[in-house]
């Protein structure tokens, strides 16, 4: 090659390289679930999503303290309650203190003739006020006796009780020294609304920490007291830095075996850092190729693709060992262009993906894997000295060449090995698959456990089971709310339903507050209306001064608004559960099941639907988040399912096309068949069910192991035995770099990273192994 080609060539891959880091460094990365939602999600779909991001799924913490004595963690409870809700990051910060309390109790009391369902013009007359009247009355030697009585002068109809009932089953937190507690009194629980939606992993995580920087200044250095918190904000901030902790010890483990292995096979700085080029020229190409083509890239893909990618530094290792040694380079390049051929054929299916998180990994996949060949076979010589300084590998070459020459004899142990393999898939049967969400979760049996011990003891909303309204503005959004609530009532009655919750309950409609105020007698009526209503029952006139002021300042007071519950739980209940976005309302009507005993009935909600459809609010989905996302996560896996079907059969047919022999081409598929059925049934033996990331393992092992088995069944009548060898020892040194690298991956406690580790370590390992016993030429192993 001229000065001017190898100029030219040299300055088109800077070039192309400069370009892709100037698209990385203006592509967005996401970490939420949008880039593995469907291109077209369901109503119920895109309610899922919206929760995970910016619902109060997403954005409430459940605090414990623990330790001390009772009146230290109330101390500390009140102290850091205080503190943190001078902070910008906290939306809402409940502990249950008298002050709060008391707000809700003025709040109910003062406007309860605008929030009690009870509340109609019937109601008012001589005979519904001597029934409303007689009932409270008669209730006074029941349960709620106590506060009757004193409630009696001022509400004698009851109304407060009216709308603390659309309350009723809603579990609430013990108290204990003034604050919430556990009902053993161990605990102080506080309950936190973040601002900071949940596809902001950094600000929840900045929120989460001063939590805990505020616990340890309001704790003091005596204290015996320590912070619990959870939820799934802090499941996401713990997840993500497992994560990070992981890969990052991870990978530099990897990366010292790797370049420790490559050094002792080199010996030459140059050389393995030359080898890293097209790895580094992949990477960057197919961040690139997808920033361009979907305008962002999702962290997971970029995680995914990156393992992907460790592909390319096999071919460094062929060219290297190969080159030296190799009479035919036209034959080497010839095998290397259709190995990556396959594996590109493999991972263009998922690019038809309905989900764009998997089409996002077939690009990456494809890009980079293309980039990282183009590098090594037109850049990589121009860079690298003409006769490379290897140590001699002969040794190694002449004994590993033995040991291939007798493994062709081992087809019967293979044959066993597949029968024996076949027969544990057989077995599990439809069982294989993982289709629970939770099986991809690093939060621990022990964090899990404490979250379902918080919510129980705060009764914080399940959140399983929604109700969800779409409307043009909060009135709306509130006069559907109201609508539906009458309805789900009903169903309450019936037994259909355990209880719902409902921003309206604690902020009714304009139009229901002015039917209530409308309803209400003006004094001169009222007066009349009380003197009829209490003819024959044992209470005076002029006990009930109070309720005929109350009366009429109800008439005169102002709608309720959003400020009127400043201060209140009620806040966090109306903020949770009437959200604005992008210039439109949501409302959230959380459902409770019907409770058997200790165990919860599920949710019929098809009932429920047909009862929403008979009252004309068909308008109003009902979601079950649980199974929603198993149903989404289940679709997910199926659909990368067919398509690696689709994709290994575009394999087939590619190198049936190119090899022109049915026979070669049975040679080289087999051993990738091999191992990705022997691996399958080593994971179902060890009790691990499949999920996508095994999956994802195992189009890798394809993708690895087809360069194996091609380079095997190369029959090329003018190879040397000196350039057989070096052929086969560039396999091995290929192979142990990729199974030692991923197989630490596998001892993660990560499920993402020990999913692809376990998967494509023994698989890469099996493809070698079979490649050697089953499509390795026959000319090579000296057979006829």
């Amino acid at each position: 090659m001229n000065r001017a080609h190898r100029r030219l060539t040299l300055s088109l891959w800077l070039g192309a390289m400069a370009i892709c880091v100037a698209l990385i460094a203006q592509t967005h990365f996401v970490s939420d679930l949008s880039a593995f939602m469907p291109r077209m999600p369901s109503e119920r779909q895109q309610l899922l999503v919206e929760q995970l991001r910016d619902g109060i799924v997403a954005r409430l913490v459940m605090i414990g303290i623990e330790g001390g004595t009772p009146q230290e963690r109330a101390r500390e409870s009140q102290a850091l309650a205080q503190r943190l809700s001078t902070q910008a990051a906290f939306k809402s910060v409940q502990n249950g203190d008298e002050r709060t309390q008391q707000r809700d109790r003025d709040y109910f009391f003062h406007n309860r003739y605008l929030l009690s369902p009870a509340v109609s013009a019937e109601r008012f007359t001589p005979d519904g006020l001597r029934q409303a009247i007689g009932a409270s009355i008669d209730a006074l030697s029941g349960d709620a006796g106590m506060l009757l009585k004193k409630l009696l002068p001022h509400d004698p109809t009851a109304e407060t009780l009216q709308v603390l009932q659309q309350f009723s089953g809603d579990n609430q937190p013990n108290s204990s020294e003034g604050v919430w507690s556990s009902p053993d009194g161990s605990r102080a629980l506080l309950l936190v609304q973040l601002n900071a939606p949940g596809t902001d992993t950094e600000a929840q995580s900045q929120a989460l920490s001063l939590i805990r920087s505020s616990f340890e200044s309001v704790r003091g250095g005596q204290a015996q007291t320590r912070l619990l918190m959870s939820g799934t904000s802090v499941f996401a901030v713990s997840s993500r830095a497992t994560i990070e902790n992981e890969v990052r010890r991870l990978a530099i483990a990897s990366f010292l075996l790797v370049i420790g292995l490559l050094l002792l096979v080199y010996r030459s700085l140059a050389l393995l850092l030359l080898g890293l080029v097209p790895v580094a020229s992949g990477a960057l190409t197919g961040v690139a190729a997808v920033s361009l083509g979907f305008g962002h890239v999702h962290a997971l893909t970029l995680g995914f693709g990156t393992t992907l990618i460790g592909e390319a530094v096999d071919y460094s290792i062929y060219l290297f060992i190969q080159g030296s040694a190799q009479t035919n380079m036209r034959s080497f390049w010839r095998t290397i262009r259709l190995g990556v051929m396959t594996s590109t054929a493999g991972f263009a299916a998922l690019l038809f993906s309905g989900f764009p998180g998997l089409a996002q990994l077939g690009l990456y996949s494809i890009a980079g894997l293309v980039a990282a060949a183009l590098v090594t076979r037109f850049v990589l010589p121009l860079l690298m000295p003409q006769q490379p300084k290897l140590r001699d590998l002969g040794r190694a070459g002449q004994l590993l060449d033995r040991v291939f020459h007798r493994a062709v004899r081992l087809n019967w142990v293979v044959g066993a090995l597949l029968l024996l393999a076949g027969g544990t898939v057989l077995y599990h049967g439809a069982h294989i698959w993982n289709l629970q969400v939770s099986a991809l979760s690093p939060i621990s049996a022990a964090d899990q456990e404490l979250d379902a011990q918080l919510r129980a003891e705060l009764g914080a909303p399940d959140m399983r089971y929604i109700a969800t309204i779409n409307a043009a503005d909060q009135e709306s959004a509130l006069q559907l709310a109201e609508r539906t609530g009458a309805v789900f009532r009903h169903l309450v009655e019936q037994g259909f339903l355990g209880g719902y919750n409902s921003p309206a309950l604690v902020l009714p409609s304009l139009a229901t507050q002015q039917a209530r105020r409308t309803a209400l007698p003006d004094a001169r009526q009222a007066r009349a209306t009380l003197q009829a209503a209490l003819a024959g029952l044992p209470l005076k006139a002029e006990r009930l001064e109070g309720f005929l002021q109350d009366l009429e300042t109800s008439r005169n007071a102002p709608p309720l608004v959003r400020a009127d519950l400043q201060g209140s739980s009620g806040a966090l209940l109306l903020d949770s559960l009437l959200i604005q976005r992008a210039g439109k309302f949501m409302a959230l009507m959380p459902l409770r099941p019907v409770a058997t005993g200790h165990e919860a009935q599920p949710i019929d909600l098809a009932l429920l639907r047909a009862a929403l459809q008979q009252a004309g609010l068909s308008q109003v989905v009902l979601i079950d988040l649980q199974e929603e996302t198993s149903s989404l996560f289940q679709s997910y896996l199926h659909e990368a399912v067919l398509l690696s079907g689709l994709g290994c059969l575009a394999i087939v047919l590619l190198l049936l096309l190119t090899l022109g022999s049915l026979r070669r081409t049975v040679r080289v598929v087999l051993p990738l068949a091999c191992a990705v059925l022997c691996v399958t049934a080593l994971l179902l033996a060890q009790g691990i069910q499949l999920t996508i990331l095994h999956l994802v393992g195992l189009l890798l092992v394809v993708a690895v192991g087809s360069n194996y088995a091609l380079f095997f069944d190369g029959s090329d009548p003018a190879e040397t035995d000196a350039s057989r060898r070096q052929k086969q020892t560039s396999l091995v040194v290929a192979n142990l770099t990729t199974v030692g690298s991923f197989g630490l991956l596998g001892f993660s406690s990560v499920p993402v990273l020990s999913a692809i580790g376990s998967t494509v370590g023994p698989g890469a390992f099996l493809a070698l192994v079979f490649s050697a016993v089953l499509a390795r030429a026959r000319t090579h192993a000296g057979v006829v």
